[in-house]
């Protein structure tokens, strides 16, 4: 009986904090979704593609910094979305408003105005099929 004592309390602080970094991490912020739509190649831009993404935000939850190598222009489908690119100012967007980003700009805020309301907004690409969507910015 004491040897079921003995090794029943760390197995139970091992059992806990097991459960406590579960929680922790289903609990950290996911990452935005993403959703494909369409990846078309164009006939009439040889060696470019289109690429039409969808972008979920939860209430509160951001993009990291990145940029694009292709051109980028979004449009807001529901909420606010604030988003800024280097050497600009921080602009909140809302539902039925959009923006145009050059191929290579430095995109330092994309994130969901909202710390309540989902937000959601269709990005359309132009690039080369080998070219990234999203690369992170070291800084």
């Amino acid at each position: 009986m004491n040897a079921l004592r003995f090794f029943a309390a760390p197995l139970a602080a091992l059992t806990l904090s097991v459960s406590a970094l579960a929680f922790a991490h289903d609990t950290a912020p996911p990452s935005e979704k993403i959703t494909v739509l369409q990846d078309q190649m164009l006939k009439n831009a040889p060696g470019k593609k289109a690429l039409m993404i969808e972008v979920d935000y939860e209430p509160g939850q951001s993009s990291i910094a990145h940029k694009h190598q292709g051109t980028a222009m979004a449009y807001v489908l529901s909420g606010e979305i604030i988003s800024q690119v280097k050497g600009e100012k921080a602009i909140t967007y809302k539902a039925g408003e959009f923006w145009y980003e050059p191929a290579g700009s430095e995109h330092l805020v994309s994130k969901n105005a909202s710390a309540t309301q989902p937000a959601k907004l269709l990005v359309f690409m132009v690039l080369a099929p080998d070219e990234k969507v999203l690369i992170p910015l070291e800084n």
